[in-house]
C-alpha cells in the first residue's frame, strides 16, 4: 500500500454540506443538512472545525481555521444517481451511468404491491414517499392491531417494510423483506435496497425505531476497490452500513452498529488493532430525528 499501512474511509452519511449542481435532477431543491442545522441551532463541532469544515463552505456559528488539520475540498459525484449505493460504489471505483428507479412521487405499482400482499399474506398499507416516524405515527397502530404491513418508499431508490418486534417479530419482518428483495429483482420494479425498519411501541407517539435495521442491496455491478484489497490479501473491514451497501462482496470482516457514535467506538477499537489495508466505516444517524 505504498506509503500507508492503513487507511481509514469515514463517511458521515447524509451530513450534506449544500446542492450539487444537478440536484433538481432529482427532485432536490435548498437542500443544505449542515446549514440548515445551523440555522436553527448552536452547532458545537470542534473536531470537524479543526479538521477545516467551515473552510469547505461557511456554516453559521462555526468559524474557519488558518490550517485546518485535513486538506479540504468539495467534490461532485460523476455516476447518475443520489443514492446511498450509488455513491459509496462510486467512492470505491464504479461508475454508474444508469440511476436506481425510485418511485417517490407515485408509489410501488399496484402490481408489485398485489404480488407482496400474496406471499407475504397481509394487506399493504402506505405505499408512499414518508418520513419513517411520520408513517409510523399514523399507521403503526393499524398494523399492530390489524396485522397489516407498512411498506413506504422515500427520494432514494428504496422499499422500506416496518415491523413491530414485539408483535411481528424481527424473523417475520426479515422475511418478508426477503420476498420484496426477490420480487424487486424485476427490471420494472428494481430497487437499490430493500429496507428492514424494525420498532416497539404500542400507539402513537410511542413508537421508536430500534438498532435492528437491515438492508438487502443489490451486489454491485463490477469490481471495486474492496475486491482489490481483499485479493491482494490486505484487509477490508467494514463498519455500519457498508456490509449491506456492497452485499458483503469484498470485506474481511463485518461490523454492525448500533448508532453513529457505536460505529465511532468501533472504529476507535479497530485503529487501537495491528491490521494492514482499509476500515470503511459508515455513520448514518445524521438525517435522523
Amino acid at each position: 500500500m505504498g506509503k500507508f499501512q492503513r487507511v481509514f474511509v469515514i463517511v458521515l452519511d447524509s451530513l450534506g454540506f449544500g446542492a450539487m449542481p444537478d440536484a433538481e435532477q432529482y427532485g432536490d431543491s435548498n437542500v443544505d443538512t449542515i446549514g440548515h442545522i445551523a440555522e436553527k441551532m448552536q452547532l458545537h463541532i470542534p473536531n470537524l472545525q479543526k479538521l477545516g469544515a467551515a473552510n469547505i463552505r461557511p456554516i453559521n456559528g462555526v468559524a474557519s481555521v488558518t490550517e485546518p488539520l485535513a486538506k479540504v475540498t468539495k467534490l461532485c459525484e460523476k455516476s447518475h444517481g443520489k443514492d446511498t449505493m450509488t455513491g459509496h460504489w462510486e467512492m470505491m471505483g464504479l461508475y454508474i451511468t444508469k440511476p436506481f428507479k425510485t418511485f417517490t412521487d407515485t408509489g410501488f405499482p399496484s402490481e408489485l404491491i398485489a404480488e407482496l400482499e400474496k406471499q407475504t399474506g397481509r394487506k399493504i398499507i402506505g405505499n408512499k414517499s414518508c418520513s419513517g416516524t411520520v408513517i409510523l405515527d399514523e399507521l403503526g397502530e393499524e398494523e399492530i392491531n390489524e396485522g397489516h404491513l407498512i411498506v413506504y418508499t422515500s427520494a432514494d431508490s428504496v422499499l422500506q417494510i416496518c415491523g413491530n418486534e414485539e408483535t411481528m417479530g424481527l424473523d417475520a419482518l426479515y422475511h418478508y423483506c426477503e420476498i420484496a428483495r426477490e420480487l424487486t429483482m424485476r427490471d420494472e420494479w428494481k430497487v437499490g435496497r430493500v429496507i428492514a425498519r424494525p420498532y416497539v411501541g404500542k400507539k402513537r407517539g410511542e413508537f421508536v425505531r430500534t438498532s435492528n435495521r437491515h438492508d438487502y442491496a443489490l451486489k454491485p455491478f463490477g469490481r471495486t476497490a474492496l475486491n482489490a484489497l481483499k485479493d491482494a490479501g490486505l484487509d477490508v473491514i467494514s463498519v455500519g452500513k457498508i456490509f449491506d451497501i456492497f452485499d458483503g462482496e469484498g470485506l474481511t470482516e463485518s461490523n454492525k452498529s448500533k448508532s453513529s457514535v457505536h460505529g465511532m467506538e468501533q472504529t476507535i477499537d479497530i485503529a487501537k488493532r495491528n491490521f494492514k489495508g482499509l476500515c470503511f466505516t459508515n455513520l448514518v444517524d445524521f438525517d435522523a430525528l
